[in-house]
């Protein structure tokens, strides 16, 4: 299954109980920014991945690596 970064923020989001709102207002983004990421419509920048992931509290790696092993 293709999993594109949107999908993945998603995923780990709902896994971890958080809304879009409490994860937009964790990394200091809008919301309507991480709505946008999450459907695909958006390319978040390194910086924002980073700001995402921190506030979701995983590892930027941990984002990519489970992007590249769903894509294989």
């Amino acid at each position: 299954m293709l999993m594109n970064v949107g999908e993945r923020i998603k995923a780990v989001r709902k896994k971890k109980g958080l809304s879009q709102y409490e994860l937009a207002k964790r990394a200091d983004i809008s919301q309507s920014f991480l709505s946008y990421i999450e459907r695909g419509e958006k390319s978040p920048t390194l910086r924002t991945l980073e700001k995402i992931t921190k506030a979701m509290e995983i590892p930027l790696e941990e984002l990519v690596e489970d992007i590249e092993k769903n894509n294989e």
